[in-house]
C-alpha cells in the first residue's frame, strides 16, 4: 500500500444488542478515544443517581464523542448502556468497573460484536494507471449494559452484582500464594547456599594429604 493514501473511512456502526432488555429512555453513552472518564462518570452516575445533569456539563455529547439521550429533567434511570469500538474497549471497560463500585449492586451483561469499518484508498499518482481501493475492515466493539433491576441469569454474558468483588479476591488470593512461595523459594535457596559452602569429604581428605606432607 505504499502508493495508496487513505482518502477517508466510514463506519457501520453495529446495533445495540439489548434490544429485548432495555426499557424506553435508557441512556447509551459511547466511549471515544477522546472522551474523558470524569465526565463520562459524571453524566452515567448522575443519570442512575436521578440528578439533574446537562449534557454539557457532563461532556457527553460534545468534543468528547459521547452520545446519550439528555435530559434536563431530574429522572432516575434504572439502566445504562456503554458501548465502545476498538480502541475504546479498555476505556469502556473502566468505566464500567468504576461505575459499578461507586454504585453497588448492578447487573451487568456485556455483548461481544464486530463492527465494519470501509475505508477508501487513492493511488499516490493518478496518471500510474492503479485503480481506487475500498478495504472493508471488521473491528470488535463491546457493549456493556448495566441495570439496577435484575436480569435473566441465564443470559449470555451476564454478571451478578458484586462478582467483581469475588474476582478481587481471588486474584489477591494468587497473588498471596505467589509471594509466599517466592519468600519460601528464597530461604530455600539460601539455606542451599549455605550448606554447598560445607566441606566435603573430598576436601577433608585433601586437606589431611597436605598436612601429612608438610610433617
Amino acid at each position: 500500500m505504499e502508493n495508496y493514501r487513505k482518502a477517508g473511512a466510514v463506519e457501520q456502526p453495529s446495533l445495540c444488542p439489548f434490544s429485548d432488555l432495555l426499557h424506553g429512555g435508557t441512556p447509551v453513552v459511547r466511549v471515544r478515544d477522546g472522551s474523558k472518564i470524569r465526565n463520562l462518570m459524571r453524566f452515567s452516575q448522575s443519570r442512575m443517581e436521578g440528578r439533574a445533569e446537562k449534557a454539557s456539563e457532563s461532556g457527553a455529547g460534545g468534543g468528547g464523542g459521547e452520545e446519550e439521550e439528555a435530559s434536563g429533567e431530574s429522572r432516575l434511570c434504572r439502566q445504562i448502556v456503554f458501548a465502545g469500538v476498538g480502541p475504546s474497549v479498555s476505556k469502556t471497560i473502566t468505566c464500567v468497573e468504576i461505575l459499578k463500585r461507586r454504585l453497588g449492586g448492578l447487573h451487568q451483561v456485556t455483548r461481544l460484536v464486530y463492527s465494519s469499518l470501509q475505508e477508501t484508498w487513492e493511488p499516490l499518482e493518478p496518471s500510474a494507471g492503479l485503480d481506487s481501493i475500498t478495504v472493508t475492515r471488521n473491528i470488535p466493539s463491546i457493549w456493556v449494559l448495566l441495570s439496577r433491576d435484575p436480569l435473566d441469569p441465564n443470559a449470555d454474558g451476564y454478571q451478578a452484582p458484586g462478582s467483581f468483588d469475588a474476582l478481587w479476591v481471588q486474584a489477591a488470593a494468587r497473588e498471596e500464594r505467589e509471594n509466599q512461595r517466592r519468600r519460601s523459594g528464597g530461604r530455600g535457596g539460601s539455606g542451599r547456599g549455605k550448606g554447598s559452602r560445607r566441606p566435603t569429604a573430598w576436601h577433608r581428605d585433601e586437606r589431611k594429604t597436605s598436612v601429612s606432607g608438610a610433617q
